[in-house]
């Protein structure tokens, strides 16, 4: 990692130190709070950087990693130094960010992989010692809600029930909601223990015995039966159903929907998609070789090893929530952390 006794570390919640922000950045915005939202998956680091805006707020840094800190905790029960040590370099990254952006107040939140390991309080201090960066383990409920505060505007307008779920790298939450409100309602939710990363280590990601489609249809069986509680408490004989995803697996799906050649979040997010469109995209990427999906623009090899989970996890949400359409959302915790700090609520 390298020494950082030379950084001075940031600390949530407080003022940074005075002489971190440029004079020119002070100039720019003279008297604007900035806020910051940290989410930490068992995939992804990302940070969110903003100020109050009279649309909501307008972003003015953002930073997204894959470091896999939840990689080989299936197997182990703890996060691996090899993790760690890349969830800390992108966690400096962020805390240089927090301190140059001059921000005001901030949230950082940790998920699944540091809710399941045996070591992830250990790992939270250390992060803290290192790079001053307080990390709060939420719960899955939490994560369930601040997906649906950061994302639900995207939804399709509407008066019957909907779901909006959050594929991770971890779990996979799902949240039924009433819209017909301001704040919407959270009706039911459902956090299976299948995600992106724990999948593809316990089922083979999609190279398994049998060949690849019988490994994607043993990863569908298996997030099948851990959505099966969730399922049959979902209303039946809904007119219109909708559905909003938040992840990585829904974006880059998109992606590949769109034909992109490279990632564009302003293609993506809102995109409205067919649901036969999607099924169709994941059948294909399951039937490939991890060397032909790495090929992909949007995937590459990043992503060509944990995509074919993802489409086994979207695939079982739609069986069990048979929308016509699929509304994509590049957005999620960290807008949720971001409104409720700009309306005064630290958490």
């Amino acid at each position: 990692m390298g020494d950082q006794s030379a950084r001075a570390p940031y600390r949530q919640g407080a003022s940074p130190a005075r002489s971190a922000p440029p004079k020119a950045a002070r100039a720019r915005w003279p008297e604007a709070r900035h806020y910051a939202a940290l989410d930490l998956g068992t995939n992804n680091c990302r940070l969110l950087i903003a100020r109050p805006a009279s649309h909501g707020f307008t972003v003015i840094d953002a930073f997204s990693r894959i470091v896999r800190l939840g990689e080989g905790l299936s197997a182990t029960g703890r996060l691996s130094d090899a993790a760690i040590d890349r969830t800390l370099a992108a966690l400096s990254i962020c805390a240089d960010k927090l301190r140059r952006r001059n921000v005001t107040l901030a949230r950082s939140v940790a998920t699944e992989a540091c809710r399941r390991a045996s070591n992830g309080a250990e790992f939270i201090e250390r992060a803290y010692r290192e790079t001053g960066i307080a990390l709060d383990i939420i719960t899955a409920e939490e994560e369930a809600r601040l997906a649906v505060l950061g994302c639900h505007v995207l939804l399709e307008p509407g008066d019957d029930p909907a779901v909006v779920f959050d594929i991770g790298g971890g779990s996979t939450e799902l949240v039924l909601i009433d819209t017909r409100t301001t704040v919407p309602t959270i009706l039911d939710w459902h956090s299976a223990p299948w995600g992106v990363v724990s999948l593809t280590e316990s089922a083979g990601g999609g190279d398994g015995p049998g060949g690849r489609a019988a490994a994607y249809t043993r990863m569908k069986h298996m997030v099948a039966e851990s959505f099966a509680d969730f399922a049959s408490r979902l209303p039946k004989g809904v007119a219109r159903p909708r559905l909003l995803g938040t992840s990585g697996t829904v974006t880059t799906l998109a992606s590949v929907h769109l034909g992109l050649e490279r990632y564009d979040r302003t293609a993506v997010d809102g995109l409205i998609v067919p649901a036969p469109a999607m099924r169709q995209i994941s059948a294909d990427l399951a039937a490939k070789s991890i060397e032909d999906r790495a090929l992909l623009p949007c995937i590459g090899t990043e992503r060509a090893d944990l995509v074919v989970a993802g489409c086994a996890i979207l695939e079982a949400i739609m069986d069990i929530w048979p929308a016509e359409r699929l509304g994509v959302a590049d957005r999620g915790i960290r807008e949720g952390i971001l409104r409720r700090l700009m309306n005064g609520h630290e958490k």
